[in-house]
């Protein structure tokens, strides 16, 4: 990879509840952090403030839940709105990653580390966003967050 990104935050995306990972490029490595919360998919900008500044993230990465068959979900359009949000309030670059499948693996991890099926009490959200973060690492393309959806992931979708 051509940029070294030393610290990025990486969001997987809901609802209600907004799932937050912090790594760097170096290691490509990332840690769950604890969700901000959200309203309709509008989070807590406060936390969020919080969060970026404690951080100071040189990138940004939102998860996009595109459908099993690469076809663009209600959500993705959602999560791609967020990204732009964040990208415009933060004025740091903001990129979009595949993340079908997150929330399953990181069901994975939680049940393999002894965790409960009571994910409003132990979320996995930020294990999720944390292997968001992780695939974006080890991925050469670079979608910034204002790119069409159907654009972006068109070379999926045949």
């Amino acid at each position: 990879m051509s940029n070294v990104i030393n610290q990025a935050l990486a969001f997987d995306f809901g609802t209600s509840r907004i799932g937050v990972a912090t790594g760097q490029s170096i290691t490509g490595t990332a840690t769950p952090l604890s969700p901000i919360t959200a309203r309709d998919g509008i989070p807590d900008w406060n936390k969020l403030t919080a969060l970026i500044d404690e951080w100071q993230p040189e990138a940004l990465v939102v998860g996009i839940p595109l459908n099993y068959d690469g076809s663009i979900s209600d959500m993705a359009y959602r999560a791609r709105k967020f990204a732009n949000r964040l990208h415009e309030r933060y004025k740091t670059p903001c990129y979009l990653m595949d993340e079908r499948l997150s929330t399953a693996e990181a069901k994975e991890i939680h049940f393999a580390a002894g965790g409960s099926d009571n994910f409003k009490e132990e979320s996995v959200d930020g294990i999720a966003a944390q292997l968001i973060l992780e695939s974006w690492f080890n991925c050469d393309i670079r979608i910034p967050s204002h790119t069409r959806l159907e654009e972006a992931y068109d070379s999926q979708r045949s």
